[in-house]
């Protein structure tokens, strides 16, 4: 078979069973004396698409790291890659089985080519050292159009969207360096940062591949995917697993049951405190910033207020512009009356803002500083007794939050950041910012790329909030997620409030609709 082409499933006719593409026994992994994956087992077949789901930190990641070769399984356990052993420990082995991987960093050059990204690393089309451009482009054509990317190659990665960047990682990934076929295709967290209109370009992907009779490994948090694109789910839960059911089988109540034990109840938003003479516990006018043009409104103490927007619609810079971690080109801002500072958080801090970016990554926080570091360093100065910061008391208080917020591993308050699962992450980003019992928090993203568990943990956290008086501003592309929490949703268009939702008319469709229609500045 030709290099970076396709490998097709085994006749299935007869009596004779499929053999699994990828087949799991026994597998187990330690660290430190903390299982982390206990006795796993997993079979997939040739063009099955099999959802492998679970909370934060229940071992997803770390099955996916033994079959790439970064992490050596404990002894006992055994993988096979289409009837073969595959030796554990090596990368270059995974890879020449036929295994691939797209991570949610998907590794691009976004200043290069497509056709730059697709070969860089298996090499260009060459006659006599000399880079074939157009042979190298005809190449590049066919295997994007084989995951249904239909860009020109030539294109550089920064202009496209965020589903067509993905298209690139999974043609990257189908595009051999040798002429060993593509087997198993593994997909972690593909659509965490993808807005939800791009979402099914993406899943579209998925099929082709799939239909092309490579096995797919489909890791996510957002469930409504696993039904509209997976054949099977296997369900993880603190590293054992709890069971592989076929997708039919299930609906999303019994799904989220067997990912956290038990469904999560509904919970009810508290009525924001009395308005009548109060301050606003915030007031915008005119904002204007990058991608945001003349907004306002006002937000009272104990109101919960999403804001919503199609990617592009400013939704993503509004709280940013607010709290001064992004300039501001004109408006007021004000904070219980008083006007504050345009681009200047540490004055928006003091007057009792708080503000959780989108990519904690990148500005959220600090990963190789420890999770209590990264929780006290809002405000050390209760530590502080003369030149002397009390360590004991720091970490007293890191406990306590690792405690109200159940974030896992309890106790490991001295162990970095990094090391935690990305909802376990998170969960310390909210500690560091409700210690300080702020006036007004304002976040974006809140729960992207945080399982059901932790989504639910830190929803209450926020409730909990508003019901001591705080405000809460939520900027989220979840719509159920502004849903479940807001009093009121204010869509953005252009930059533009073209919408304001209240109580019972905060539902899906009517978010969506005014996110995507083209009425006039709205009020219901």
């Amino acid at each position: 078979m030709a290099r970076g082409s396709l490998s097709l499933a085994p006749d299935e006719g007869g009596a004779t069973t499929p053999r699994p593409v990828l087949r799991v026994r026994g597998l187990t992994k330690s660290f430190a004396g903390t299982v982390a994956l206990s006795g796993f087992d997993l079979d997939i077949e040739p063009g099955e698409v099999h959802a492998l789901v679970g909370e934060n930190g229940s071992g997803k990641s770390t099955v996916i790291k033994i079959l790439a070769g970064y992490h050596r399984p404990d002894p006992g356990g055994e993988v096979e890659i289409d009837g073969l052993p595959l030796p554990f420990g090596s990368a270059h082995a995974a890879h020449e089985m036929g295994c691939r991987f797209v991570h949610q960093d998907l590794g691009l050059v976004l200043q290069l080519s497509v056709v730059d990204n697709l070969y860089l690393n298996s090499g260009f089309a060459c006659r006599f050292g000399t880079i074939r451009e157009a042979d190298t482009r005809r190449r590049a054509t066919a295997l994007l159009r084989r995951v249904g990317v239909q860009v020109d190659p030539r294109t550089p990665v920064a202009a496209l969207s965020l589903a067509q960047r993905t298209g690139v990682a999974v043609a990257r990934a189908l595009e051999g360096e040798d002429d060993h076929q593509v087997k198993l295709l593994v997909l972690d967290e593909p659509t965490a940062t993808l807005p939800e209109n791009e979402v099914h370009q993406l899943l579209d992907m998925v099929r082709r591949v799939a239909a092309h009779g490579v096995a797919v490994l489909y890791v996510s948090h957002r469930l409504d995917e696993i039904f509209q694109v997976a054949d099977n789910v296997t369900v993880l839960r603190d590293g054992h697993l709890v069971t592989t059911v076929p997708v039919s089988s299930l609906d999303k109540r019994r799904l989220i049951t067997l990912l956290v034990g038990d469904e999560l109840g509904e919970l009810p938003t508290p009525e924001p405190r009395g308005t009548d003479g109060v301050v606003p516990a915030l007031s915008v006018r005119g904002l204007r910033g990058s991608g945001v043009r003349g907004v306002t409104f006002d937000a009272r103490p104990g109101e919960i207020i999403g804001f919503a927007g199609i990617t592009g619609s400013g939704r993503e810079s509004l709280l940013g512009t607010v709290f001064g971690a992004l300039p501001r080109l004109a408006g007021i801002v004000e904070a219980s009356g008083r006007p504050l500072p345009p681009y200047d958080p540490r004055a928006a801090i003091a007057a009792g803002l708080a503000y959780l970016p989108p990519d904690r990554k990148v500005s959220g926080a600090m990963m190789d500083l420890s999770a209590r570091e990264n929780l006290s360093i809002s405000d050390l100065r209760q530590f502080w007794r003369g030149l002397l910061l009390r360590r004991g008391e720091e970490r007293a208080e890191a406990r306590q939050w690792f405690e109200r917020l159940s974030v896992r591993p309890a106790g490991a308050t001295e162990r970095p950041l990094a090391n935690f699962s990305g909802g376990n992450q998170q969960k310390v980003l909210f500690a560091k910012w409700l210690r300080l019992h702020p006036k007004v928090f304002m976040l974006d993203e809140p729960t992207q790329g945080v399982d059901v568990g932790a989504k639910g943990e830190l929803h209450r956290q926020l409730l909990a909030a508003a019901a001591g008086g705080s405000t809460i501003l939520v900027s989220s592309s979840d719509l159920e997620e502004l849903v479940a929490l807001c009093h009121r949703v204010l869509v953005l268009r252009t930059g533009r409030v073209v919408a304001e939702l209240h109580r019972s008319s905060v539902t899906t469709a009517n978010i969506s609709h005014a996110c995507l229609g083209e009425q006039e500045v709205v009020s219901l």
